[in-house]
């Protein structure tokens, strides 16, 4: 079908022809096969069809536990021609009232623990359990209906990161954009239908396109490694080896951890060939620890916020760096383009510090439901005033070196990424100041710790671990802060504005 080919439900199809019968994933519940993702996957597709309003303005929440289910959701989705939505099972109900009001979706899918959880919402979308949508009937005749009407610039999926106001942002990425992604990735590295990819990323992180999609192109297998494994590395390299995996994209977090619990040097895993890491700094120490007990291994230090369908940039390591070194995230992927631009939005020079400012295929639509913000940071090219040429600002700080190779500074702002995690520091400090008797709160990031510090301005007393417990009904886990510091008053500038920078030499840089 001709149409289909503009969707990125398009490699499911094409690989369901050619693998059939070969496992494409496995969980800690079983595995499925190419061919019966395909068939449950138009079932799911068939029967959001008949049940709720499908299409490109009707996104769907995926709220299910990390698992083959929540793929065979996404798929159900694409073929409905409705965007898909991951969504955190342990978020708290009180972001998750955020996001639905953002999205305003048509439907949740869900399992009957998280339609109990979802009982306490003051929601009237519809609930739709997995089991009963998958036991349905297949209409491919619906299923082609709606994937006639499929652009490749129609939106694929929403994620939803950390806003700086406190509302959460849905990332808009389009079809084009996983399909250039996935055929970049395949070009570029060593995967093919003998590789097992062992994925670690959660759904509603932008990594785990990645362990989706490369799967469907090139007929490998991927292992959804059970979140558990995760804080038992001994554990967690049995079933690397057990399972033959050849290739990782995680989080630079898990593999410090890993390199730090000292199971690396007695590690045996002969079928790990490649190894892609994104989503925050890589140190250089940890890096090195798998770099010499693997060294046959590919090392790749990707860069890309979530806007980008989740890189843009990459350095493959081919050296040891020293600690003081920084590790280039390197240069652009070859369906993007790259502008570092100074404050007078002027390209940079050699050496010179600017914004780094990215275009191409992969850029996202904007955000869901929020023009505003959408118009401030996806702008026309200002080095270009022929015709329109968008470009994503992404507000990280960067230089260009002498080999043409990008090197990541900071944030322009206070966004961070801590454990693979996106945050807003503003979104933090939105959901402290309503917790009761906190008049303010400033938080700071402590990179030498990789370490969030939360000053509050209260004249009660305050008991910490209480105070987190309050937090986690308002952001997620990784936003909490490992520190809080109480004031009676925050000090200032002369423009009246919190002193962040004293606050950050006092109690950070000490």
């Amino acid at each position: 079908m001709e149409n289909l080919m503009q969707s990125a439900v398009c490699l499911l199809e094409q690989a369901a022809e050619r693998f059939k019968n070969r496992i494409v994933f496995e969980d800690k519940d079983g595995t499925i096969s190419f061919e019966d993702l395909r068939t449950k996957s138009r079932i799911v597709g068939s029967e959001l069809i008949s049940r709720v309003t499908t299409g490109q303005k009707s996104p769907v929440i995926v709220y299910l536990p990390k698992s083959i289910n929540s793929i065979i959701s996404f798929m159900g989705l694409l073929y409905s021609a409705s965007p898909y939505v991951p969504i955190d099972y342990a978020i708290p109900m009180a972001r998750m009232e955020k996001t639905i009001d953002n999205l305003l979706p048509s439907a949740i899918i869900t399992d009957t623990e998280g339609k109990e959880k979802l009982a306490s919402l003051n929601t009237d979308v519809d609930i739709l359990l997995f089991d009963e949508l998958v036991n349905g009937h297949q209409n491919d005749e619906a299923i082609n209906n709606s994937l006639s009407g499929v652009c490749d610039l129609d939106c694929a999926y929403i994620m939803y990161t950390s806003g700086s106001t406190g509302v959460p942002k849905g990332v808009t990425v389009s079809h084009r954009g996983v399909l250039d992604y996935i055929e970049w990735i395949v070009s570029t590295f060593p995967i093919d239908e003998n590789s097992i990819i062992g994925m670690q990323s959660a759904f509603h992180f932008d990594n785990s396109v990645f362990d989706m999609y490369t799967a469907f192109y090139t007929g490998a297998k991927t292992m959804i490694i059970p979140e558990i494994l995760f804080m038992y590395p001994e554990k967690l390299m049995d079933y690397m080896a057990e399972s033959k995996i050849s290739v990782i994209f995680w989080v630079p977090t898990v593999m410090i951890s890993v390199a730090n619990g000292g199971v690396l040097e007695n590690t045996s895993l002969p079928d790990l060939k490649l190894i892609l890491f994104a989503g925050e700094v890589m140190p250089n120490t940890q890096l090195n620890i798998w770099r010499k007990s693997f060294p046959e291994c590919m090392y790749v230090n990707m860069y890309g916020p979530t806007e980008a369908t989740d890189i843009a940039t990459y350095y493959i390591v081919d050296r040891e760096f020293e600690n003081h070194e920084t590790l280039p995230i390197g240069k652009v992927c070859s369906n993007m383009r790259a502008l570092i631009l100074n404050d007078e939005n002027k390209q940079c020079k050699t050496g010179e510090q600017g914004e780094l400012c990215i275009s191409g295929t992969g850029i996202a639509l904007g955000y869901w439901n929020a023009p505003d913000i959408t118009a401030k940071a996806f702008v026309q090219n200002p080095l270009n005033t022929k015709y329109h040429d968008r470009i994503y600002r992404t507000g990280d700080l960067v230089y260009e070196n002498e080999e043409g190779n990008i090197i990541f500074i900071g944030r322009k702002d206070s966004q961070i990424k801590l454990r693979g995690n996106r945050i807003e520091l503003g979104d933090l400090e939105s959901a402290a100041a309503a917790i009761e008797n906190v008049q303010s709160a400033c938080a700071l990031f402590n990179a030498g710790k990789q370490e969030i510090v939360l000053f509050i301005e209260t004249t009660a007393e305050i008991k910490e671990r209480k105070f987190k417990m309050e937090l986690k009904k308002y952001v997620p886990a990784y936003m909490v802060p490992a520190k809080i510091i109480t004031m009676d008053k925050f000090p200032h500038t002369s423009s009246g504005k919190i002193d962040r920078v004293g606050l950050r030499k006092e109690y950070i840089e000490v």
